[in-house]
């Protein structure tokens, strides 16, 4: 009977942390670059279960129709990781000139505060007061880029490289050349909020190169990459959790239930 409350505790918090997780989901549907994230369960401590099927006789049945005698469930379950999706979000075309967006594999990469790099998908991208490109967050992009004073025109193409053009100036002047960063498991990535990413040993060490080039994903520009999430799917498993959440709670009011009465009968 004790165990019956404590699987029943562990459903309810994967549950939980499961609810969580659609909802942050859903709560980013809208956010350029965001990337879906999805919950793992693992079962928790399995035993076996003696003499569970009756008894058969071998010889009446085929090799493949012989049922063991001892079946493996579970004690419970935990959430083991929460993994992101990086599949690709869709790509709507905008009218400013810094927003870019990476088609296929790849990532930009950008400089944090304490020298280290961070790497995310979000593209749109801003020119700060000193002329240099930026992400929404204020950070630098890797390789920094700064874009000449009097500049009319920006022009990026599909490799990353970087053109401006000025005042009373015909022709255009390479400044800079973005690059994209590759990772061997990008799943492996650790999230670190604001649509940032930072190298972990899962996802293996970045190979940084030319877009377009090693399997690396183009740059667009004009473009902004949203999220992938499908509010459709999203809220179908918020409806199949909320089912699930319902079935387990009844499970402890049954197993009280059933702890009430045994305690009368005992009384009596």
């Amino acid at each position: 009977m004790i165990d019956q409350f404590y699987i029943a505790s562990t459903g309810l918090s994967a549950y939980q942390d499961m609810m969580v997780n659609v909802t942050n989901n859903v709560a980013n549907a809208q956010t350029t670059g965001f990337k879906k994230s999805r919950v793992e369960l693992e079962n928790l401590f399995p035993k076996l279960l003696e003499e569970a099927v009756s008894n058969m006789n071998a010889n009446d049945l085929g090799a493949d129709q012989i049922r063991k005698k001892k079946i493996e469930f579970g004690s419970g379950v935990k959430v083991v990781d929460v993994r992101k999706d990086f599949t690709p979000g869709t790509i709507e075309v905008t009218n400013k000139p810094l927003d870019l967006a990476i088609q296929g594999d790849g990532f930009f990469q950008v400089r944090m505060p304490d020298g280290s790099l961070a790497y995310t998908r979000a593209g749109n991208f801003h020119q700060d007061l000193n002329g240099y490109i930026t992400d929404a967050n204020g950070h630098p992009i890797e390789p920094a880029i700064k874009i000449p004073d009097n500049t009319t025109a920006i022009a990026i193409d599909t490799e990353g490289k970087v053109f401006v053009q000025g005042n009373n100036e015909l022709a255009q002047q390479e400044v800079s050349q973005i690059l994209v960063a590759r990772f061997p498991s990008a799943e492996g990535l650790q999230s670190m909020g604001q649509n940032l990413y930072v190298q972990t040993a899962a996802s293996g060490e970045p190979m940084v190169d030319v877009a377009g080039r090693n399997s690396m994903g183009t740059i667009a520009q004009f473009s902004l990459e949203f999220s992938n999430v499908n509010i459709i799917d999203e809220m179908m498993q918020m409806v199949i959790i909320q089912r699930a959440f319902e079935l387990v709670t009844k499970s402890i009011s049954t197993g009280e239930s059933m702890l009430r009465n045994a305690t009368e009968i005992a009384r009596a």
